[in-house]
């Protein structure tokens, strides 16, 4: 097998893992407080990513990152965000917001191309002008039609994109970078374990509920096993390319909100989203073109 369709394969099941499993995985205890089931997500997470440091290379990578105060200082902004996306998202999909989310993360490549042009100046296309307009005009019919603004959906985006443009300026490795944030965020996690340990509410001690616990204490694999994938077709594939493949995600959210969990669908929730899917459209057409013109040169 080539490593190319290798680094395919990694995507799909990346991609599958963060729109599909743990969509399902979070539903699971969501009869748990969204704020402690984050203060598992952080602890689990930090103990699942101790042993990558074994290896020479991500412990180099971690040193180097510690020594410089510049990538933390990014760490440390990327750190809110990401814990801000992560709740948000728990919180959606215990109270059946996961369409919400799924907007969420259609709506992202837009917001990462909007932050681009306003952070760093970058060049945006005509097909990207056009992409975020319509974006825009759907969030505004959501407004218009519903009466709310679709919050879940827009804190999930603009986090995660503002986690990615920091990610990038902090420039360090997904498993030493994900572990900083999570080491950061340990201390007020512990201090609020214990706050619920010390009131007795605490999930996870709960002797009858040992599947609650069991399936909280999976949620360091749940953080981390589709960073390993994504990584794994990061390196092996084109960020173009890969693109192409994050749409999978909030696509099987979608189904699954639908389809499984019999979220309402209503039809201004339709036009909301066919109005984003036809943004995308245009703003991938771009990169279609690209790669179109990569492949004749070939």
């Amino acid at each position: 097998m080539s490593e190319s369709r290798l680094g395919q394969i990694y995507a799909i099941l990346a991609f599958l893992f963060w729109g599909g499993l743990a969509p399902i995985y979070f539903k699971q205890v969501s009869n748990v407080d969204a704020f402690e089931i984050l203060i598992y997500r952080i602890l689990f997470s930090c103990v699942t990513l101790l042993p990558f440091f074994l290896f020479k290379k991500e412990l180099q990578s971690l040193i180097t990152a510690v020594k410089d105060f510049k990538t933390i200082k990014y760490l440390f902004f990327s750190t809110f965000v990401i814990s801000l996306n992560w709740l948000t998202f728990i919180w959606a999909i215990a109270n059946d917001r996961i369409l919400e989310a799924s907007l969420g993360y259609y709506i992202n490549p837009l917001v990462n191309v909007g932050l681009g042009f306003l952070i760093f100046s970058e060049r945006m296309t005509r097909n990207q002008y056009i992409a975020i307009f319509i974006g825009v005009v759907a969030v505004l019919y959501q407004l218009f039609s519903l009466g709310y603004l679709p919050m879940v959906s827009l804190i999930l985006a603009f986090s995660f994109g503002f986690y990615g443009m920091l990610r990038k300026k902090a420039n360090v490795g997904s498993i030493a970078g994900l572990f900083i944030e999570v080491v950061i965020l340990l201390p007020f996690a512990l201090a609020y374990l214990f706050y619920l340990y010390h009131y007795e509410v605490v999930a996870f001690f709960e002797s009858t509920s040992f599947y609650t616990s069991f399936m909280l204490a999976l949620s360091g694999l749940v953080t981390v096993i589709p960073l390993l994938l994504f990584n794994g077709a990061a390196t092996r594939m084109k960020l173009t390319t890969i693109g192409f493949f994050q749409y999978i995600g909030p696509t099987v959210a979608f189904f699954i909100a639908i389809f499984v969990y019999n979220e309402e669908f209503n039809f201004d929730k339709l036009v909301t989203f066919i109005l984003i899917w036809i943004a995308l459209f245009v703003f991938s057409l771009d990169t279609i073109n690209k790669l179109r013109k990569g492949a004749n040169k070939k």
